[in-house]
C-alpha cells in the first residue's frame, strides 16, 4: 500500500495573505498573525484528513515563501529582492527574464555575515501540528543546495564566504540541528526540497550551441 502525503505547501487564503502583510509591515504583532495563521492549518489539516491523507502537513501557512523564512531563524541572513542582488541592471533585467517573474515578486535570504541558527526553523510548526492530529506529520525544509544557491550573492556574501562551496557547511550544521530537534520532538517524516537541482538538467546549450538556464531563484 502507497502511503498519501502533500507536497508540502498549501493554498494561503486572502485574510492570511493580508495578516502576513500586516505582520511585515509591523501594523501586527507576530502574536496576533500566528492567531489567524493557526486557523488556517487547522483547517488545511481538517481537509487534508477529510481526504484520506496519511502523512499531513501545516501547508507552509505561516512562511512568507518556501525559501525566504529562514531569514527569520538564521542570523547573517537578510532578505533582499533579486533587483538589490542583481550585478547591475543588465543582471537584473536577464534574472527577471530567465525566471519569467515580475519586479519585486521574489525575495530571498541573503547572506551577510557569517550564517548561525538563532531559531529553530520549522520546530514550532511541527508541534501546533500535532496538537491537531495523531497523524504522522511531514515537515518540509529547503534543502543544502537550495539554501547555498539562493542565499549566497558575489556582492553581499563573498567576505564571509568567499565561494558558495564555502557555505555549505554552515548550511549542513543547520539543517543537521534542525533535523536532531525534529527527530528529538517526534516527526516521523522530514523533507528537503531541490527544486534548483532542475538547473542541472535544464542549464547548458541547445543543439545548435546556444546556452540558455532556466532558474525561478
Amino acid at each position: 500500500m502507497f502511503e498519501v502525503t502533500q507536497v508540502g505547501s498549501w493554498p494561503r487564503s486572502e485574510g492570511l495573505l493580508a495578516s502576513l502583510a500586516d505582520l511585515q509591515a509591523g501594523n501586527i504583532t507576530r502574536e496576533e498573525f500566528d492567531r489567524v495563521a493557526d486557523g488556517e492549518v487547522k483547517r488545511s489539516v481538517e481537509l487534508q484528513i477529510e481526504a484520506g491523507v496519511d502523512i499531513v502537513v501545516d501547508g507552509e501557512q505561516r512562511r512568507d515563501s518556501f525559501v525566504s523564512f529562514v531569514t527569520e531563524k538564521v542570523d547573517g541572513t537578510k532578505l533582499m529582492s533579486l533587483e538589490e542582488t542583481a550585478d547591475g541592471q543588465k543582471g537584473f533585467d536577464e534574472m527577471l527574464e530567465a525566471a519569467d517573474v515580475k519586479r519585486g515578486t521574489i525575495r530571498n535570504p541573503v547572506c551577510v555575515d557569517k550564517l548561525a541558527r538563532r531559531d529553530p526553523l520549522a520546530l514550532d510548526e511541527f508541534k501546533f501540528v500535532k496538537t491537531l492530529t495523531d497523524k504522522p506529520v511531514k515537515i518540509p525544509l529547503p534543502g543544502p543546495y537550495l539554501l547555498i544557491r539562493s542565499m549566497w550573492s558575489p556582492k553581499f556574501s563573498k567576505k564571509f564566504y568567499p565561494e558558495p562551496t564555502d557555505m555549505a557547511d554552515d548550511i549542513v550544521s543547520i539543517l543537521r540541528d534542525e533535523l536532531i530537534e525534529l527527530r528529538d520532538a517526534g516527526c516521523e517524516f522530514v523533507q528537503f526540497d531541490e527544486p534548483v537541482l532542475t538547473e542541472v538538467v535544464h542549464s547548458g546549450s541547445d543543439q545548435e550551441g546556444e546556452s540558455f538556464s532556466r532558474t525561478f531563484m
